[in-house]
């Protein structure tokens, strides 16, 4: 389901390593290793199907920053330096409502791809 309004609600929380996002009465917490590596940069998801990057090493990175982009997207700048994706308002709220999904399939995809996560 797409929901291209933002959040009512967008809170950093630098300590937690986590971005809380607000949809009416639903609170969402997103750790900042699961945004990383679902970055929709084209550093991370390539250039064009079966292009995508497994994102490794992530499990300590941080949030420095947000920044509005327009009325449609957030730009979250991490403390590994990465600051390209675009996070659109239907991106973050699919990430948000569907975040068992995703992780599930990135942990997956470590397990396939042989690496085990630190932390």
């Amino acid at each position: 389901m797409a929901n291209s309004s933002p959040p009512s609600g967008i809170t950093l929380h630098q300590k937690s390593k986590t971005l809380e996002l607000v949809y009416g009465e639903s609170h969402y917490h997103l750790p900042a290793e699961y945004l990383r590596v679902y970055s929709p940069s084209a550093e991370v998801r390539g250039h064009g199907q079966g292009q995508e990057v497994l994102q490794t090493n992530k499990e300590q990175v941080g949030i420095n920053r947000l920044e509005a982009t327009g009325n449609y997207a957030l730009k979250i700048v991490f403390d590994d330096g990465h600051d390209s994706g675009l996070f659109t308002w239907d991106y973050l709220y699919d990430l948000a409502t569907q975040q068992d999904v995703h992780w599930q399939d990135y942990l997956d995809r470590l397990e396939k791809a042989g690496y085990q996560r630190q932390g």
